[in-house]
C-alpha cells in the first residue's frame, strides 16, 4: 500500500510508493530506450487504459475511439483514490495512507503531434480540461490541492510519446507550494498588494524580461528564473485558482501558451521541458495575495550537487537575452 511519510526536519511529504517497489538492480544508470509498440493512448486502444473520467467527443458513447480528447485514471498511480487517509502517529514521525488521484490528459487522438502544434481551439480543449477536473476534484474533501504538470521528453519524465499531461490531487499542501504562498502572503501583508500583480507592472514597465504580452496574459522570463530559457505566463487578470478561468481566458491563454512553447521548441530544437500549472490549494483563502500561472522549464542543464545541497541553481542564461531571443523569432 502506498503511503505518504513527512519529514520531520523540513515539513516535506514524500510518496513511499510500495506497488512500484524496485532492487538497487532495477535503476539502470542510463535510462534504457524505449520500445514502440501498440500505444495505449491511441484510438483503438481504449481497453488498454482505466475507463475515461472526461472525454471531447462530436458523438458516441464513453471509451469509444471517436474522441478528440480524453482523462483517464492513471493505470499506475501515484496514489490511489479509494480509502480513507488513516493519519497516524509513528513515535516522532506523521503519515497517512496514499490516497489522492492520479489522471492522465491525453491531449490528442493523434500519435505523431506535441501538444504545441495542436490548432488554438484544440489547445484550449485542453486547458478546459484541466478546469474541468480542477472543478470536480475540488468537491472531494480529502484533497487539499491538485498539481498539473506536463513532462515532454525522456530527459523531463516522460515514458510514453504520445502527447499527454497529469494532474496528482494530493490530500496535503506540498512544501514548495507552501513556500511560494508564504511569499506572497507576506508581500500582501507589508504592502497590502499582490505580489504577482506588482510583477507584471514591472515587466510591463522595463519590457526588457518580456516574451510576448497580450490583452490577458504576460509572458516573460522571471528576473532570477533556475533554468535557462525558464519561462512563466500570467494572467493580467487577478485570479488566485486556476479553476477561476473563464472561457474568454482560456482562448486568450491557448495563443499565447501555444505560441510561447512553439518559440521554445523552435530556438532549442525540440528540447525536453517540463510546465506546471501553480494555483491556490483548495483549503487556502488566498484570494487576495495569491495569482495562479504557469511556468515553463526547458530541461537544458542538469541539477547536481551544489544545487541539492544548497538550494541555489547555476543559471548561465541571463533571462533579458532569453527573452530577447525568444521574442524576436518568428510566431
Amino acid at each position: 500500500m502506498t503511503e505518504l511519510r513527512k519529514d520531520p526536519v523540513v515539513g516535506r511529504w514524500v510518496i513511499i510508493s510500495a506497488e512500484r517497489a524496485k532492487r538497487p538492480q532495477d535503476f539502470p544508470p542510463e535510462p534504457a530506450p524505449r520500445r514502440e509498440g501498440v500505444c495505449p493512448l491511441c484510438p483503438g486502444s481504449e481497453r488498454m487504459t482505466p475507463p475515461e473520467i472526461l472525454g471531447y467527443r462530436q458523438g458516441g458513447q464513453p471509451n469509444d475511439p471517436n474522441w478528440t480528447l480524453r482523462v483517464v485514471p492513471n493505470k499506475f498511480p501515484a496514489l490511489r483514490i479509494e480509502g480513507e487517509l488513516g493519519k497516524a502517529a509513528d513515535g516522532i514521525y506523521d503519515r497517512m495512507r496514499g490516497i489522492g488521484a492520479h489522471e492522465i490528459v491525453i491531449e490528442s487522438e493523434r500519435h505523431d503531434v506535441d501538444l504545441f502544434d495542436l490548432p488554438e481551439k484544440r489547445f484550449e480543449d485542453v486547458l478546459w480540461a484541466y478546469r474541468d477536473r480542477l472543478v470536480d476534484l475540488k468537491k472531494d474533501q480529502r484533497f487539499k490541492s491538485v498539481l498539473i504538470f506536463k513532462n515532454h521528453g525522456a530527459a523531463a519524465g516522460a515514458s510514453l510519446t504520445h502527447s499527454h499531461s497529469q494532474l496528482i490531487a494530493l490530500p496535503v499542501v506540498p512544501k514548495r507550494v507552501m513556500e511560494e504562498m508564504a511569499g506572497c502572503r507576506d508581500y500582501y501583508r507589508f504592502r497590502d498588494r499582490c505580489l504577482f500583480c506588482d510583477i507584471i507592472v514591472q515587466e510591463m514597465d522595463q519590457k526588457v524580461r518580456i516574451v510576448e504580452e497580450t490583452g490577458e496574459f504576460l509572458a516573460f522570463a522571471p528576473y532570477a528564473p533556475r533554468f535557462p530559457f525558464e519561462t512563466w505566463i500570467v494572467p493580467k487578470r487577478h485570479q488566485c485558482a486556476y479553476e477561476m478561468i473563464e472561457a474568454d481566458q482560456a482562448k486568450a491563454l491557448a495563443a499565447v501558451f501555444r505560441r510561447t512553447l512553439r518559440r521554445l521548441n523552435l530556438a532549442l530544437e525540440n528540447p525536453p521541458f517540463n510546465f506546471i500549472v501553480h494555483s491556490a490549494p483548495f483549503s487556502e483563502r488566498a484570494v487576495d495575495f495569491f495569482h495562479w500561472h504557469i511556468e515553463i522549464m526547458p530541461k537544458l542543464t542538469k541539477v547536481a550537487g551544489f544545487e541539492w545541497g544548497s538550494g541555489f541553481y547555476i543559471n548561465p542564461t541571463p533571462p533579458e537575452e532569453s527573452a530577447k531571443y525568444l521574442r524576436e523569432l518568428p510566431e
